[in-house]
């Protein structure tokens, strides 16, 4: 069997090569092994949260696996045939339990039957989409591609004490439809939620009086939401615009050290770059449709900038399937991507 060779260093040099990789491992049959991984990163080799997603990768898809050890730099990694079902993983730190579905779900979407996962550890932490991103603003998009996804939150979990869970029930297709995004249209309803845990109240009266005053929405539409079930204490503020084409989800974290007004103040400011911007895809994402859109064989949509984490992830998927992404400067400095027509992609059994 030939085996695809990748270097983790290459481009952003983050553990999103190794997901992405994960994924269409299994999609395609296509083994592969990869080296310096997560080599850019203070950190480098495998932390729990990237084990764990080896480890859900591998029970789904009966893969020999080779490297999966704290730390590795170095995993190889052979799939076998998908495995839906009902599963259970935990990251066991604050480690973000999204990114394991992140890798486990395109499989999934295409596979012969539904499954249903619980996932556990970070749900609301940096460097990592949040549950209510993953929830309210990518699998809608996922959902109007065919297969259907949802997604529930029983307990957050906040860096660094984890311990969060959410379910996904996972209603698979045998194909995925294109999905176009060209335009954004008028913004529809703006809210936010203040996410707290385990601390004063008067916190996320702050953040919100800030959003209020920033952003000039009522204060109706700012919501506190206090956690007592969760396992540590937390603090996370988020942004919803809503439009025709999309639920856009911005996000900030409180952390030691960090005051409320400039928690807030951060999602204010990602806010506005995206309207002034007015593309409907946020550069966050942007990286996170390239994969439904390869996988599609066709669709185009318009993001508000690429990042260099979305361009590795663009290296990253041709390795894996034939085809190439087209990436267009616009006059408004907003950029168009693009897959010419090509065959779908369904699960290799």
């Amino acid at each position: 069997m030939k085996i695809i060779e990748l270097d983790g260093s290459q481009g952003e040099g983050g553990g999103q090569i190794l997901r992405t990789a994960l994924s269409l491992s299994m999609v395609t049959g296509k083994a592969f092994r990869i080296i310096n991984i997560r080599a850019k990163r203070p950190k480098p080799g495998l932390l729990r949260q990237h084990l764990t997603a080896i480890k859900a990768a591998q029970s789904i898809s009966n893969a020999q696996v080779t490297g999966n050890t704290p730390a590795s730099a170095e995993v190889e990694f052979k799939p076998g045939k998908i495995l839906p079902g009902a599963y259970s993983f935990a990251v066991g730190t604050a480690g973000s339990a999204t990114l394991v579905l992140q890798t486990i779900l395109p499989p999934l979407m295409l596979a012969a039957a539904e499954s249903d996962i619980t996932l556990e550890g970070g749900t609301h932490n940096a460097f990592a989409p949040p549950f209510d991103f993953l929830a309210e603003s990518f699998l809608p998009l996922i959902n109007r591609m065919g297969p259907q996804v949802t997604a529930t939150l029983e307990r957050p979990g906040f860096y660094p004490a984890g311990g969060g869970r959410f379910r996904v029930h996972i209603t698979p297709s045998a194909a995925l439809k294109p999905l176009e995004m060209a335009d954004r249209g008028d913004i529809l309803a703006r809210c936010a939620l203040v996410l707290t845990s385990g601390l004063s109240l008067s916190i996320a009266e702050r953040e919100k009086a800030v959003l209020h005053k920033r952003l000039g929405w009522p204060m109706e539409s700012l919501t506190i939401q206090d956690f007592r079930a969760s396992s540590g204490p937390g603090n996370a503020v988020v942004a919803k615009l809503e439009s025709a084409a999309v639920t856009a989800i911005f996000t900030s974290f409180g952390e030691k050290g960090r005051g409320a007004e400039a928690v807030a103040e951060s999602v204010c400011n990602q806010v506005r770059r995206y309207l002034s911007a007015g593309a409907p895809v946020d550069e966050h994402l942007a990286d996170q449709l390239l994969i439904p859109m390869a996988l599609a064989g066709a669709g185009n949509f318009r993001a508000q900038s690429l990042t260099q984490h979305t361009l590795t992830n663009m290296d990253v998927i041709t390795r894996f399937m034939e085809l190439k992404f087209e990436a267009q400067r616009q006059a408004d400095e907003t950029y168009r991507v693009s897959l010419p027509v090509c065959a779908p992609t369904s699960v290799v059994t």
